[in-house]
């Protein structure tokens, strides 16, 4: 069998930290991502009429309930714009072509203007892994798009290590659904069977890959929620590790 040629990453809660990003707007007297994205959409639908902000707010409420079903059940996760788009469909509202992209921008780049925090030790790490190996992202992209993700990266100062991209918002699935690993896959030139892949989900991160005959290692620095009876072959609580977790894997 052919050794590691291939490392596929997730990105929250393995490269930076989930929603560190609050702590920041909270010291800034803003509010936090969950009541601004309503505001924001309250903003968009007063343009069509008066609304309250109440209204919007259960109306969102729905349609996000529904995206949560539809990611866990079907592994699908809408991209930004068609979750905004149903989200005006059920206040049954129409803004104005500039007024709907206006709302589309704020709220894709809110995580970019306010950046969730790298993990300790990621660059350092990501460094001496690119000398040895082919590094791709496999992450579901939530509310962020993709393309927004990328420039997180970028202002961290870690795109330049990856090769490739497996966001879901642009696979058309989430993890664990097959088609975003074979697409990292395909994109770094590798066998399933010669890639392993980093994340901090027991049912995405490691039982996904395992079933697809890939390796995984439990990522443990930021969530610990999965650590303890992992499947994964590996666990890793640190940055500094991972290389060496890695090479012993093969």
């Amino acid at each position: 069998m052919m050794g590691l040629r291939g490392i596929s990453f997730d990105l929250w809660d393995t490269l930076v930290v989930d929603d560190s990003d609050e702590l920041v707007r909270a010291e800034r007297g803003l509010r936090s991502k969950h009541d601004e994205r309503r505001w924001l959409v309250w903003q968009a639908a007063q343009t069509c009429r008066e609304i309250s902000l109440a209204e919007v707010s259960a109306a969102v409420d729905a349609v996000e309930a529904e995206f949560r079903r539809v990611w866990h059940e079907e592994h699908i996760n809408w991209p930004c714009r068609e979750r905004l788009e149903r989200m005006m469909a059920a206040l049954n509202l129409r803004p104005q072509p500039d007024v709907f992209e206006h709302l589309l921008t704020e709220t894709a780049h809110m995580e970019v203007r306010i950046p969730p925090r790298l993990i300790e030790g990621c660059e350092a790490a990501l460094e001496a892994l690119c000398q040895d190996y082919r590094l791709g992202i496999t992450s579901d992209a939530i509310v962020t798009p993709g393309l927004q993700l990328r420039e997180i990266m970028k202002n961290h100062g870690i795109f330049r290590y990856f090769s490739h991209f497996s966001f879901s918002d642009e696979v058309g699935h989430s993890k664990p659904h097959r088609s975003m690993f074979e697409a990292t896959a395909a994109g770094l030139g590798v066998a399933l069977s010669e890639m392993v892949h980093i994340g901090d989900r027991e049912h995405n991160d490691v039982l996904g890959p395992k079933a697809l005959g890939m390796k995984s290692i439990m990522f443990a620095a930021s969530r610990t929620t999965d650590r303890e009876g992992s499947t994964a072959e590996a666990i890793c609580d640190h940055f500094r590790d991972l290389p060496g977790l890695i090479k012993a894997l093969g």
